[in-house]
């Protein structure tokens, strides 16, 4: 029986060592699938940045200049933006934020401050606001914004308001004088008579006056302007100068046109006649009797041009900007002995850019002026109709050149 034990005690030991080995393997091949997973899913795990560098890069990329200051004052963190607006010089703070950041600090509350520059330094902005914030740890953060559009926007509306009371108040005052004037001459037919003409006068301005400022407030965005249609400019050319025939004719002005283009732009036909009768009445109210205005046309590089040239007074290169601005009158006697409102420039610059146009403007002083309204031209399914052959690339593209040379000539080679 002793083989027999034997046997069994090998078998044992065997099934023993057996078992050891098959487990020592399930660890092996368990270890390597967990560690291949790993990898795997390492593999697959995306390697981005982290979130402080993402806050980091968004600092560095925001429209406002950010800076962030420690309990000294001291700068701790800023991005290119924050030099651009001034906040921050040779890597210190503005004195006025510094002082607002130890007030935050202090009371725990946002500051707003106005860090406008104190001298004009090249294109630095206009006008900076800015707000200092806590951030806890007593670190405060000054976040500054370039509002230079804003002030001049209001500023822009403050003159506005300011020009619109004086326009309106000078007839208005006038009718009430006139009016009165009327009553005491009630007995001498030839007084009533003359006063009630200058009421007339006066009451015909008011009016102009009012339908412009509605014009250019629609214009502006106020009310949605009408569909764009097929509009032919030789159309618009003809009922330009039926309006303006009685006024040239009164100041001895020859108003001559070329010959029909056949162009086409799209557009509001309504529209499109005001501005260019408001160039034409503009062109007849600068000019010296027995001068001679003109309207010429063609098509360049897509756009229909239409130029308004005359032989007036002409007009200086530094406030050849401000001629489209409202109200600004370049002779303000002229302007008024002739009922100008100073609207009409500020509405042909309005309808051309409503139009996806420009109006442009070529002038000096002494010779003359030219006004170009350029409107793109009529397309369909967006292709540019061939309504006339545009000018080769090599020669001018503005109207303006084509009679600088005789309005130089006409006086005695002005330049």
């Amino acid at each position: 029986m002793g083989w027999v034990a034997a046997y069994d005690s090998g078998v044992s030991l065997f099934g023993g060592l057996a078992l050891a080995v098959g487990t020592l393997l399930a660890g092996v091949v368990l270890g390597f699938l967990i560690a291949r997973s790993r990898r795997t899913r390492a593999r697959r795990r995306p390697v981005g940045p982290t979130v402080a560098e993402l806050l980091h890069r968004i600092v560095q990329s925001a429209h406002n200049g950010i800076a962030v200051l420690n309990q000294f004052g001291d700068v701790v963190m800023h991005n290119p933006r924050a030099e651009e607006l001034g906040l921050v010089r040779n890597n210190q703070a503005d004195e006025r934020a510094r002082k607002a950041a130890e007030v935050v600090a202090a009371t725990g509350e946002p500051v707003e401050i106005d860090l406008a520059p104190l001298e004009s330094k090249g294109r630095q902005p206009a006008a900076v606001l800015a707000e200092v914030r806590m951030l806890g740890d007593k670190f405060t953060v000054v976040d500054a914004a370039d509002t230079s559009e804003a002030v001049r926007l209001e500023a822009t509306r403050r003159d506005f308001v300011a020009n619109v009371s004086h326009e309106l108040k000078t007839p208005v005052g006038a009718l009430a004088l006139l009016a009165e004037a009327v009553q005491d001459g009630a007995d001498d037919p030839d007084e009533v008579r003359r006063f009630s003409g200058k009421i007339l006068r006066e009451s015909t301005r008011l009016g102009t006056l009012v339908t412009e400022l509605i014009a250019l407030s629609r214009l502006q965005g106020a009310e949605r302007l009408p569909e764009m249609h097929s509009v032919e400019v030789d159309a618009v050319v003809t009922e330009a100068l039926g309006r303006v025939e009685l006024t040239a004719e009164s100041a001895d002005i020859n108003v001559t046109a070329d010959e029909p283009s056949g162009l086409l732009v799209d557009g509001d036909r309504t529209l499109l006649v005001t501005a260019l009768s408001n160039l034409l009445e503009n062109a007849v109210a600068y000019s010296p009797a027995g001068s001679p205005v003109s309207i010429s046309r063609r098509l360049v590089g897509g756009y229909a041009e239409i130029a308004v040239t005359d032989r007036g007074i002409g007009i200086a290169e530094d406030v050849q900007k401000r001629v489209f601005e409202r109200f600004y009158r370049v002779d303000k006697a002229r302007s008024r002995a002739t009922g100008g409102t100073g609207l009409g420039l500020a509405i042909v610059k309005h309808v051309a850019a409503n139009h996806g146009g420009e109006v442009r403007l070529w002038s000096e002083p002494g010779v003359g002026s030219t006004f170009t309204l350029r409107i793109p031209g009529h397309r369909v399914n967006g292709q540019q109709l061939p309504v006339r052959q545009a000018m080769p690339a090599g020669e001018t593209t503005e109207l303006a050149d084509r009679n600088v040379g005789q309005l130089r000539a006409d006086h005695g080679g002005a330049t």
